[in-house]
């Protein structure tokens, strides 16, 4: 399909703008550079040691954010350069892996305490992925001893599920393997005709179209992100098969467009391929001598561990156990073997050629050396909140970026989709110890963003990683500001602590390309969040007034946020969410800085964090109180320092507070809401509450709202909410 919501604008014209905003940015910032130097000598002769201090602080805030605005415009250039010479290639190029066996696929969707119909959704997009020899592998990792009802219930659903799946898709698949069962007999008896094969190859391919338009018909429809698989993955796919069955009775029509045997035989296979795969699930919590470490790494490693092995389980007194058995050995469990593995998160769907053609890149011998190949999710569009569909164009233009990353071999590996040569992650495999077990450890779980220390490790290694510049994937935004806290503060959690890696990393590669382009862009993805975060807050807090006054400061800026506000155009949203988003980001400041405080704490106790995992759950996930309030709290500071700044006769830091203090009043009432903040509280304080109350009484209190019969829903919405503030916990 090679479908993008982005629509393409000339590469050459976005080339142009982007260069002439870089030039901007570096006359205007090296003009704003010679203005702190000249203020220098005027200190240092002072000897004022405070005002001093003023000047190093805030000369480091504006010129990394400086740096910043560059960074970003020369990944939009790259971006675009890439775009511009992109050529994908053709179905038929693609479809030729249907000629011979294919190098075997497993897919991996890790899932911890999902809504069933959000897992469903993406399982189907794993299984409808368009590739010959495919394995999709749920990864459940709930508790295997479920302490309440409706979890137990929700973890049998969660196992049911991928067998009920497979045996749909058996049955879908059983017309299309016996068209080509037949075609096969028919070439085997002698030369048949092609032309009447074409008209039966085509009846073929309305066939499966016709499945597709069927499930879409009777989809049920829950939320914008399943309109757009309905609308671009299942209707999205029968027009692309009812095409290409058009496409055969044209040729077949035409005297001069014969297709060949081989040609025929392509579209056979693909068609009985499309419905056969392999669906299971696998509980690693179900076996003492598996990790149980409480993140998704672990999850995917205790998988990838067991690839191309034989099992069976041995019941102990202290549990169960999974034990590798010889090859004529009776096994509980077989896992075959994979040469590509393709993580997907339990909120993501793909397109269906995502693995076709992403393995079709790997598999040409300019690229022996790529261990990892990903299209960076997308946001499902149309979101009808506020907070998600802005917090959807972060992520959005977050796909521009890594673009660019690209194109300066600055890849980094983003964890909700990717597809992975087995090969690069049995490279950086180690073996640790759990509670006195070996595990094998494939994907980093040092940090919370395992992704990220990943992509250092594999470069480390000689394996490069690459984003294929089309949307063919796509990932749910967290539509409530709990869950928002959750994602985000996780991700500021951990580039620190990287960053001994990648100077190792760069030290060993020694290259000047490397040092003058993929260092900076790799050191400002790990630095950024820390050191913006702490710098704008610094900025609100402290009139910088003399420093702040400066022209030159809002010129160099100037050039980013026009741009940005373009790129915001071209995803499909308005210019005015360019407020919105910078709202946003304010609003994420505090949330930034829970994330890098855990990392200092790391850094210096050595305790790891504890991963927190994006709640995918109906209804909304509580927050922190702390979180909320410190930002209502910032915004009415701001807005309180710019009346004093006035008087004073600070004239530029008023400006600048009562600017930046209506932007958090924005954030705060819009996109977060005084109802939740209220919420959150009561919430917390019942918390405390049932802390402080005997286990006891908590489930006669359950007890009692089931005879009262208070809808499910809403106790369990209720332990969810204290479960989840729980699990956020810095």
């Amino acid at each position: 399909m090679d479908i993008g919501t982005q629509r393409r604008l000339p590469g050459p014209y976005e080339r142009t703008i982007t260069g002439a905003g870089i030039l901007v940015t570096m006359v205007a910032g090296a003009l704003f550079c010679g203005e702190l130097v000249d203020a220098l000598p005027a200190l240092l002769q002072r000897g004022a040691a405070g005002r001093l201090l003023e000047w190093m602080i805030f000369s480091g805030v504006a010129v990394f954010l400086i740096y910043g605005n560059l960074v970003y415009q020369v990944a939009r250039f790259g971006h675009f350069h890439r775009l511009a010479h992109h050529h994908p290639a053709s179905r038929d190029c693609v479809d030729a892996v249907f000629d011979h066996p294919a190098p075997p696929l497993t897919m991996l969707v890790p899932s911890y305490c999902e809504e069933p119909a959000v897992v469903y959704m993406t399982l189907m997009s794993a299984a409808l992925t368009e590739y010959p020899d495919r394995r999709v592998v749920l990864l459940i990792d709930d508790p295997a001893n479920p302490a309440t009802r409706a979890a137990r219930i929700n973890l049998d659903t969660m196992r049911q599920m991928p067998a009920a799946l497979e045996a749909r898709l058996t049955k879908a698949a059983q017309p299309l393997v016996a068209a080509e069962s037949g075609w096969k007999l028919r070439r085997a008896a002698g030369s048949p005709d092609t032309n009447a094969e074409c008209h039966r190859l085509a009846a073929c391919f309305d066939t499966a179209a016709l499945w597709f338009e069927n499930t879409a018909a009777s989809w049920k429809i829950e939320d914008h992100s399943h309109r757009f698989f309905v609308d671009s993955v299942l209707l999205g796919q029968a027009r692309e098969l009812r095409l290409r069955g058009e496409v055969l009775r044209a040729r077949a029509d035409a005297a001069d467009a014969p297709m060949t045997g081989a040609e025929l035989s392509r579209q056979y296979a693909r068609l009985s391929a499309l419905f056969q795969v392999s669906l299971s699930s696998f509980e690693r919590k179900r076996y003492i001598n598996l990790s149980h470490e409480p993140n998704k790494a672990m999850n995917l490693n205790s998988y990838l561990a067991l690839l191309g092995g034989r099992y069976r389980e041995e019941h102990r007194e202290e549990g169960t156990y999974l034990v590798a058995c010889a090859a004529n050995a009776p096994a509980t469990l077989e896992v075959p073997s994979a040469a590509y593995v393709l993580t997907l998160d339990a909120d993501s769907m793909l397109f269906p050629d995502y693995a076709l053609r992403l393995a079709h890149v790997l598999s040409r011998p300019e690229n022996a050396d790529v261990g990892v190949i990903q299209t960076p999710y997308s946001a499902y569009p149309a979101a009808p909140g506020v907070l998600e569909r802005i917090a959807g164009a972060t992520t959005d233009i977050q796909h521009i970026i890594h673009q660019g990353f690209t194109a300066v071999n600055a890849t980094f590996w983003v964890g909700a989709n990717a597809l992975l040569r087995f090969d690069a992650l049995r490279d950086i495999r180690v073996e640790v110890m759990e509670r006195g077990y070996p595990i094998a450890r494939y994907i980093t779980d040092h940090t919370v963003i395992e992704d990220t220390e990943s992509s250092i490790d594999l470069a480390h290694k000689g394996w490069r990683l690459l984003n294929y510049p089309a949307r063919l994937s796509y990932s749910a935004t967290p539509a409530d500001y709990g869950a928002l806290l959750i994602q985000r503060r996780r991700w500021a959690n951990g580039g620190l602590l990287i960053l001994r890696s990648l100077a190792r990393y760069l030290v060993k590669k020694r290259q000047w390309k490397a040092l003058l382009m993929e260092a900076p862009m790799r050191l400002h993805y790990l630095l950024s969040l820390t050191v913006v975060s702490f710098g704008v807050l610094a900025m609100l807090l402290y009139p910088f007034e003399e420093l702040l006054s400066s022209p030159w400061l809002p010129l160099a800026a100037l050039p980013y946020f026009v741009l940005y506000g373009r790129d915001l155009v071209l995803c499909g949203y308005r210019l005015t969410d360019l407020l919105r988003v910078y709202s946003l980001n304010l609003l994420l400041i505090p949330i930034h800085l829970g994330g890098v405080l855990l990392s200092i704490r790391q850094a210096i106790t050595g305790r790891r964090s504890p991963f927190g995992r994006t709640p995918k759950i109906a209804g909304r996930t509580a927050a922190p109180p702390l979180y909320s309030l410190s930002t209502f709290a910032l915004a009415l500071y701001c807005v309180a320092a710019s009346a004093f700044d006035l008087w004073e006769e600070r004239y530029a830091h008023a400006v600048f507070a009562l600017v930046n203090g209506l932007f958090l009043a924005y954030a705060c009432f819009s996109l977060i809401g005084l109802r939740v903040v209220a919420d959150d509280l009561v919430v917390r304080l019942r918390m405390w509450r049932r802390q402080s109350t005997p286990a006891a009484v908590v489930t006669v209190d359950l007890e009692v709202d089931e005879e009262h019969r208070v809808p499910p829903e809403v106790t369990a919405r209720r332990v969810e909410d204290t479960r989840r503030i729980s699990a956020s916990r810095g």
